[in-house]
């Protein structure tokens, strides 16, 4: 079976899809409730929503998983179904991509805990290794391809993520962290320390996704990928941000702007790009035909970003430092 590395020597470039918890709340989910278990109770939404995206030119398709770890499912007293649940989005994931006519790889979606690593906060490094440990059997076993971290903050999450996947699977490991004010993670990390750091823990993805706005990520992923060598980059941003049109939050990039935000970072050298929170299908389908060349780029000025600058010089401190 063709995987990440291959895929992406074959084609130059991948598109990956677009938002799931948006599409699950379009498709009838509550606010507060877990959507992991909808992979047992409606597996046939979850199959649909893979499939439209596979259907827009998806190379890669993230489970619907993001919150399927022990420390976020006990909130629902689900903390005792992790491999079952996880299982089962892969699962559903590997039937899509099993059934389209090209590869498509499945990529099991793994977010933060929710929970602070000590000493900041209650949890040990240990326990969370063991969480993501947990969850990335469960993937595994389901037929994922990937194992996919993202929406991280801290680099100290970011590790025990990495290391406790490693513990009990094989498969290839993307990281990807959400940028918000400034240019940097909630936690203070910017682009520059992101792509020094997670190379040296040998990952096979270094990128971001989420973010507050298009402008910042888009700075963040240059500035991963200045710094990460040779591993490839991943963006997967927001659909602008969240507006409210009327009684309804809408996010306000158009198809147009992301397919346009999409060649910008190709033409930086991001291989791997998709989009996040707000996208649908057709935002997809429209940076599929962009990046193909079957469609005009469309003439859309670039953000300008909040990202501050010297990050740079910190990041190459913190690796004397770590040479020394």
């Amino acid at each position: 079976m063709v995987g990440l590395a291959e895929l992406l020597e074959a084609n130059g470039f991948l598109v990956i899809d677009g938002a799931m918890g948006t599409e699950l709340f379009a498709a009838g989910l509550t606010a507060g409730d877990p959507p992991e278990l909808w992979n047992l109770d409606h597996p046939d939404r979850i199959r649909a929503i893979h499939q439209a995206y596979v259907d827009a030119g998806s190379d890669i398709v993230l489970t619907n998983s993001f919150g399927g770890n022990r420390h976020r499912l006990k909130l629902h007293s689900l903390e005792g179904r992790v491999p079952e649940l996880n299982a089962a989005a892969a699962s559903i994931g590997r039937e899509v991509a099993d059934a389209a006519d090209r590869p498509v790889l499945v990529a099991g979606s793994m977010g933060p805990t929710g929970e602070l690593i000590e000493p900041l906060g209650a949890l040990t490094a240990a326990e969370a290794q063991k969480a993501f440990a947990e969850q990335a059997a469960g993937l595994t076993d389901g037929g994922a391809d990937i194992l996919w971290l993202e929406t991280m903050s801290a680099l100290p999450e970011v590790e025990a993520g990495v290391l406790g996947a490693r513990s009990t699977s094989g498969l290839p490991i993307v990281v990807t962290l959400s940028f918000d004010t400034a240019g940097r993670t909630m936690m203070g990390i910017t682009g520059e320390d992101a792509g020094a750091l997670l190379a040296e823990l040998g990952v096979d993805g270094i990128g971001a996704n989420c973010g507050a706005n298009l402008a910042d990520t888009e700075a963040a992923v240059v500035a991963i990928h200045s710094a990460c060598g040779d591993i490839p980059v991943v963006s997967k941003a927001n659909a602008g941000i969240p507006v409210w049109k009327g009684a309804e939050l809408e996010y306000d990039a158009t198809p147009e702007i992301l397919s346009a935000h999409a060649h910008r970072l190709r033409e930086a050298g991001v291989s791997i790009i998709g989009a996040c929170c707000g996208s649908t299908p057709d935002h997809i389908a429209m940076i599929r035909a962009v990046l193909d060349g079957d469609r005009p780029v469309p003439d859309i000025a670039s953000p300008v970003a909040t990202a501050t600058v010297g990050s740079g010089e910190r990041t190459d401190r913190r690796r004397r430092r770590r040479r020394s």
